[in-house]
């Protein structure tokens, strides 16, 4: 009986990490509703992807615009800030890319959209492990 419950432990959490969610939210950065989404939840030290989706204000998704993604982590005692770029490219209809931290903390997240003249800035704030 104990064999069989502690293989319905295991089960649920091995259930639990295969469809964990990324880390996902959606701002509005103008008129544009801007969804992000990593694939780790928290984002890690290392490599994380990302997915941007850009949404007008009827809810269509936006494929012609420059998505630019900037992030860094401020300055503190003994470390100078840190500045980062990251390139998109449109995948379907998100632009994707990979972020790498370089350490555990803070980290904001710059997202430049440029489109007909005008760019519109979405800032977020991660706490990366």
């Amino acid at each position: 009986m104990q064999k069989i419950g502690l293989m319905l432990v295991v089960l649920m959490v091995v259930t639990g990490v295969a469809y964990a969610k990324g880390y996902e939210v959606s701002k509005q950065a103008g008129s544009y509703t801007v969804a992000v989404k990593m694939d780790k939840n928290p984002p890690i030290v290392g490599s994380n992807g990302i997915a941007i989706t850009v949404k007008d204000a009827s809810g269509k998704a936006v494929t012609d615009a420059k998505v630019s993604l900037e992030y860094g982590m401020p300055a503190m005692p003994g470390m100078p800030a840190m500045h980062y770029k990251a390139q998109t490219a449109l995948k379907g209809e998100s632009y994707v890319g990979t972020v790498d931290f370089s350490m555990s903390g803070a980290w904001s997240l710059n997202i430049r959209i440029a489109r007909g003249g005008k760019t519109d800035t979405l800032k977020l704030n991660v706490d990366v492990r």
